[in-house]
């Protein structure tokens, strides 16, 4: 009897200090009790100014996962023995090189470097040099493989309100893609859309280049047809921050630059800020005439002058030309490619052999006169930039005489550049503060 009694105390006790065993077990893994430190929340964060993971607005968004390779050339007109060609045969017009330079690509674009009209031009505007084509030019544009091309630039309207009903009348009866120009500045800032591998991808388009004294009758407004203007950079910006929203790929054609001068002048470098802040991912253009420099400002890539593709133009450094292929992921930049050309006869002739290697060099060394890299750093974009309603500042320069024609290389400083060639002379003023631009016309 003793003895089952003392059993009985024996488990009690086995089972007291099992419990207090396990107690101790917890307080030492669970509680802090060892040397491991205590499980403590993360620190909370301002997550209103952190990007969403999963969002075009992401810089590091990839959309589909799969590439898309676009091509881009440079100014095409419808002049001298392109005209004549035009005149014989559309589908022939612009040659065979077209798709040579584009290969490769998924979709490709120039600047139409004039007024589409129905015959003569029935308005010629007060400018020193007028160009018109008729319908036709979208014809041959299809015909050499361009899958779409932009018209705001300052030849569209050469042929004055009407000439630019007759215009806008020809692309839609074509049914062909020629964004930058419309009815009203609504059309004229609608982006192009494709989707391709499953990526979407939009393109926008503005010129900063309009003769000073046609700026306002040629400017596109809620209730005036006419191109998409740069020169108030607002709606654009303000265009490319809702496309960001619904887009992989956030494409800007620009028509801008200084006419024959290499180095992107000092519009063009405040605004390709702004619109990579804004969410763009590629930024090109053409408008000088002549090549200049491309490299990666942030993760997005900027070009800041394609040159001339098919071009009346015969004397060099204007018939240096060639195609720029831009492969993305998304907003991922992966290469951007120059193919090198000269114009003969009007159409680029593709280069080989030691010809392409000395260009591809020469082209690559006009980078040096702008702010941009050989390869991708540090996201330009930013959060506000991407989705807080754009309004310019009022400008608040006081010009200031540049000491040459060719010192348009982005200076931090206020300044008024003047460039004479042969065709004109062409003022403007910024500021690095303001971002509206003054009115330049190259005319060429």
């Amino acid at each position: 009897m003793v003895s089952r009694r003392v059993r009985q105390r024996r488990r009690q006790v086995t089972v007291v200090g099992l419990v207090i065993f396990l107690l101790l077990v917890y307080v030492v893994f669970f509680s802090g009790g060892g040397s491991k430190p205590p499980h403590t929340a993360p620190p909370k964060t301002n997550t209103a100014a952190a990007f969403p993971a999963h969002s075009p607005l992401n810089p590091d968004w990839t959309g589909s996962g799969k590439p898309v390779t676009l091509a881009f050339g440079g100014d095409v007109h419808f002049a001298g023995v392109v005209g004549e060609s035009l005149q014989t045969d559309p589908s022939t017009a612009l040659g065979t090189t077209f798709p040579t330079l584009f290969s490769g690509s998924q979709l490709s674009m120039v600047n139409l470097e004039t007024a589409l009209t129905a015959g003569s031009c029935p308005e010629p505007a007060d400018k020193p040099f007028i160009f018109d084509a008729p319908p036709t030019a979208l014809t041959s544009l299809h015909a050499a493989g361009v899958t779409l091309a932009t018209n705001a630039n300052d030849h569209a309207v050469d042929c004055g309100d009407q000439g630019l009903s007759q215009g806008l009348h020809a692309i839609a009866v074509a049914k062909y893609p020629v964004i930058g120009i419309g009815n009203n500045a609504t059309q004229a800032f609608t982006p192009y859309r494709a989707t391709i591998n499953g990526q979407r991808i939009a393109i926008l388009t503005a010129t900063q280049i309009i003769a000073p004294n046609l700026v306002t009758s040629w400017t596109a407004t809620s209730s005036q047809a006419g191109v998409a203007s740069a020169l108030q950079p607002a709606q654009l910006i303000q265009a490319v921050q809702a496309a960001r929203r619904t887009s992989d790929t956030v494409v800007v054609y620009l028509h801008w630059g200084t006419e024959t001068v290499a180095c992107p002048n000092s519009q063009q470098l405040p605004l390709a800020q702004q619109l990579i802040q804004a969410g763009a991912d590629i930024v090109v253009g053409t408008g000088a005439h002549v090549l200049l420099g491309g490299g990666y400002l942030g993760k997005a890539y900027v070009d800041y002058g394609l040159g001339n593709f098919a071009f009346y133009d015969n004397d060099p450094p204007e018939t240096d030309s060639g195609s720029l292929l831009i492969t993305a992921i998304g907003r991922k930049i992966v290469t951007a490619t120059f193919r090198p050309a000269t114009d003969v006869n009007g159409l680029p002739q593709p280069l080989t052999g030691s010809a392409e290697a000395t260009a591809i060099s020469s082209w690559t060394a006009a980078r040096t006169c702008t702010t941009l890299t050989a390869g991708p750093t540090a996201s330009q974009a930013t959060e506000a930039g991407e989705t807080t309603p754009y309004v310019a500042p009022t400008p608040t320069t006081t010009p200031t005489t540049a000491p040459s024609s060719t010192s348009t290389t982005g200076a931090s400083s206020s300044t008024t550049t003047t460039t004479t060639s042969a065709s004109s002379t062409t003022t403007s003023t910024t500021s690095s503060q303001a971002t509206t631009t003054q009115p330049t016309d190259n005319a060429g």
